[in-house]
């Protein structure tokens, strides 16, 4: 049953989140000639250029070489999930009318960036993406460790000097708050690059590595002994992601409902560290 109800799932998140990428750009970002970076963007500059009655045609168009590309360079599941990601959104972005929710610039920027952000974070999540640029960082961001927001940001720069220099720096200084907004919201939920410390305590030691070692990374065992009780613990340390810091805390409560855990944030990891995906 999970085998056909997990790809359901994951095409339906990938559908809603195209959604959310072509109604952020239909009425925030297209009405004021606004971009949201990416391919997006460099499909609406050479819309607003041209005819903007085009954009959807040309994000189609620049987005085909890219996925081929990605079908090489990441993986077969994640390619075909952001191919159902660019249809999904050139099929929205020809039915969702072109409508000026709002009359200022500033607040279609932020909004726009916003709604966009969740369409790309959520298809991210999902394990496919909104296309375009998307591919170029998740390829990035899983050799370098580095957050995809931020690349995503500096690679929607170029595309805000084009807009630039072949319409008008308004229009660049506002898409530039956008794709700032975009890129911080994109972070907030593609959460896998956050690296978490945890150290368990437990009495449960033999029970709780057999657990521990169910899950992907490794795991140091330490001696410990308690400062008031003067009793032997054993303290494991892991290291893992927020993504799936819930599973872990999940097997950790199920193994040792007693046991004592401190979560950190990482700052760097040097060395080995299995990263998913």
């Amino acid at each position: 049953m999970r085998s056909v109800v997990r790809p359901v799932r994951e095409a339906a998140i990938i559908i809603f989140s195209a959604f959310l990428v072509a109604a952020g750009m239909r009425l925030f970002l297209i009405p004021h000639q606004l971009l949201s970076g990416g391919v997006a963007g460099v499909a609406s500059v050479i819309g607003y250029v041209t005819n903007p009655k085009y954009i959807s045609i040309i994000y189609f168009a620049i987005n085909l070489p890219v996925l081929i590309w990605g079908f090489i360079a990441v993986g077969k599941k994640y390619i075909l999930l952001s191919m159902l990601s660019v249809l999904a959104t050139t099929w929205f972005m020809t039915i969702i009318p072109a409508v000026k929710v709002t009359k200022d610039p500033i607040l279609a920027s932020i909004f726009g960036g916003v709604i966009i952000a969740g369409g790309v974070g959520f298809s991210l999540r999902a394990g496919g993406s909104s296309g375009g640029f998307d591919i170029l960082g998740s390829i990035i961001t899983r050799k370098r460790d580095i957050p995809i927001g931020n690349v995503l940001f500096v690679m929607d720069g170029i595309v805000i000097l084009s807009l630039g220099f072949f319409k008008s720096w308004d229009s660049a200084l506002y898409a530039m708050l956008c794709i700032f907004v975009k890129s911080r919201v994109v972070d907030m939920i593609h959460i896998r690059h956050v690296k978490l410390t945890c150290f368990i305590v437990t009495k449960e030691r033999d029970k709780m590595l057999n657990r521990l070692r169910e899950l992907p990374h490794g795991i140091t065992v330490v001696n410990a002994e308690g400062g008031y009780s003067h009793e032997g613990n054993t303290m494991l340390m892991t290291v893992t992601t927020r993504y799936e810091l819930s599973e872990l805390r999940k097997t950790i409560l199920e193994t040792d409902p007693s046991s004592f855990v401190n979560v950190l944030e990482t700052v760097e990891i040097l060395g080995r560290f299995r990263r998913l995906g």
